[in-house]
Parts: structure tokens; C-alpha cells; sequence
């Protein structure tokens, strides 16, 4: 891959100097550049240059957009198995017992695009299913141009940051300081987090999504969680692969449960050979509302705050 001082962005004639971007540490050791409005770790943002430039999307192509922790993972699981149903078969035949999540929708900005800038995808199957954790107007134009369909999930900021939160110091280095809370909530407020800042990352596509409904799906992870047949049902409808029967649906909401991906093998062990994460850190709690045991009352009304200004008018309400 090109050295990061003479990347060329796709937006302009002009190289792209990574000297000359705004930069911030994120996580008291994670070197962070701001490119285009957002916070960009460098692999991911050279990614993301190679991925605007490059990547041809097909009509039938499904993509999972997201900020980080906000309910990807069980997305990953979702969508293939609705995608490729196993038809009621043997559980070994159910690809989750033998993929972790990430395997199934690999990242246009974390594996696709790392390390080769132009990776030949035309072998790939359709339909294709990658993910990204992408604002929408840093994603490739053939994605937006495409008749591609884009499912993205969105959450309450504070749940996001906590699980965020606890997700990095469970992957912290051996004998490495746990990362401070009131620290890492002040970055994530002030919008210096990877991909971030949250809150424009969100609007962008839900802007998006009331102008196209048919191109992007968005859905709320408190609605997921409070009515999980109906909102699963409502995502299989959307990618063209609407349920049967009742029954069918009851095999997807077994095989893409939080107990059932916790206890497979597969997520017991082993490191995300892409993004250096321990498997097992991926499956958690998936609560609504675990925010009220780490943030005190002070800073869940700064982060309230800061959603009311941001989403005002919007017709956007988590």
C-alpha cells in the first residue's frame, strides 16, 4: 500500500497529506486524523481513501453501516442467516457455528481495503455482504449510486459509549491502565472517537434515509430489543427474503441470540486477525440502558444535551 504521507484522495486532484490533517489521541495512545469532518484511526482512514476510489458496487449487494457498537455484531449474525437461510437443518450446517460474525460480513475499511487498495472482488458471490463503519458521505460513490441496499443501526449514545467503553478495556495489552471513563467520555462527547463524531454519523444517514427509504433501512437498537420479531421480520422484508412462516422466524431469533452466539466455540476464543479484538469481547451484555451503571447523573445530561442540540428538528429521537 502507499505510505500514508501520499495517499491521494478520491474527492480531489490532490494528495492527501497526512501531516497537514487535524490529529488527536484517541484512548491515551491511539494516533487519530480528521479527514472530511471525521476521526479516522490511520489503517482505517487509508482504507477508506482505497475503498471511495475503488469499490464497484453491485445492485444486489447488502451493506451493514454502523458506528461501532450500536448492535453490529448481531446485524452480522442476522443478515447472512436470512440471506442463506440453513432451512431448518442440522446445526452444524448453520455457518455461525464455525464463522465468528465478522467472517460473514467482512469490512470494506477493516479487511477488504486494508493493506491492498485495489483487491479483485469480482470472484465474490451475490449477493455480497460487507459492512462498514463509514460515515455516508465518505462511502464510494457507486454504493450511494447503485440500487445496493444499505441496512444501518443506530442506538442511544450513552449505551454506545459504554459498551464502546468497556469493549477497549477489555482488549487492553496485559499489565496496561485500564482507560478512564471520564476521560474517554469527554473525547466521545467532544466527537474525537474512531469514525466519529457520533451524532453527524448518525444523521447522515437518516437524512439519507427519509430521502430514500428504499436505499436505506434504518433501524433502532431499543426498538430490536423491544420487539424482536417485528423488527427482524421488517429487516427480512427490506432484503427481499420475507419470512414463511412463524417458524422460520423462530430459527433465525434462536440462531442470532446473544446466549446462543455467547456459548458457540467459535467466539470462546481467538483474536480478529483484522482488528486485533479477542472474540469474546464482541458478545457482552446488549442491554438497553447499562449506561445508568457507569455514568453519573452529570454526564448522562451532558450526552443528553448534546443529543438534543444535534438531532433538533431532525425528527430523529434515541
Amino acid at each position: 500500500m502507499e505510505t500514508s504521507s501520499t495517499l491521494k484522495s478520491s474527492s480531489s486532484s490532490s494528495s492527501v497529506l497526512f501531516d497537514e490533517l487535524p490529529r488527536a489521541i484517541c484512548w491515551r495512545m491511539f494516533e487519530h486524523y480528521q479527514w472530511e469532518g471525521f476521526w479516522y484511526y490511520p489503517p482505517h482512514l487509508e482504507a477508506a481513501m482505497a475503498a471511495r476510489s475503488h469499490f464497484k458496487a453491485r445492485d444486489d449487494d447488502i451493506i451493514l453501516a454502523s458506528c461501532p457498537k450500536t448492535g453490529t455484531t448481531w446485524l452480522k449474525a442476522l443478515i447472512p442467516s436470512i440471506i442463506n437461510p440453513t432451512g431448518g437443518g442440522e446445526e452444524e450446517d448453520d455457518p455461525l457455528v464455525t464463522n465468528h460474525p465478522n467472517a460473514l460480513m467482512p469490512s470494506l475499511e477493516i479487511k477488504i481495503y486494508s493493506g491492498n487498495p485495489n483487491p479483485d472482488l469480482s470472484g465474490m458471490l451475490s449477493p455480497r455482504l460487507f459492512r462498514t463503519h463509514l460515515p455516508y458521505s465518505i462511502l464510494p460513490e457507486t454504493i450511494q449510486k447503485s440500487g445496493c441496499k444499505i441496512v444501518y443501526i443506530a442506538r442511544d449514545p450513552k449505551d454506545a459509549f459504554v459498551s464502546l467503553w468497556h469493549l477497549m478495556n477489555a482488549n487492553a495489552a496485559a499489565g496496561q491502565e485500564p482507560h478512564s471513563i471520564g476521560d474517554t467520555f469527554d473525547s466521545f462527547c467532544k466527537g474525537v472517537h474512531t469514525f466519529g463524531p457520533f451524532h453527524d454519523h448518525v444523521l447522515g444517514y437518516w437524512n439519507e434515509s427519509l430521502k430514500r427509504p428504499e436505499k436505506i433501512l434504518f433501524l433502532k437498537y431499543e426498538e430490536m430489543k423491544k420487539d424482536t420479531r417485528g423488527q427482524v421480520k421488517k429487516l427480512a422484508s427490506y432484503l427481499g427474503k420475507p419470512f414463511v412462516n412463524e417458524e422460520e422466524v423462530d430459527e433465525i431469533l434462536w440462531r442470532c441470540s446473544l446466549e446462543r452466539l455467547k456459548n458457540l466455540e467459535v467466539n470462546k476464543s481467538g483474536i480478529d486477525p483484522w482488528d486485533g479484538l479477542a472474540y469474546k469481547t464482541y458478545f457482552r451484555l446488549g442491554n438497553v440502558g447499562d449506561w445508568k451503571n457507569c455514568l453519573t447523573p452529570e454526564m448522562k445530561d451532558r450526552l443528553d444535551d448534546i443529543t438534543r442540540e444535534k438531532f433538533q428538528g431532525s425528527g430523529l429521537d434515541l
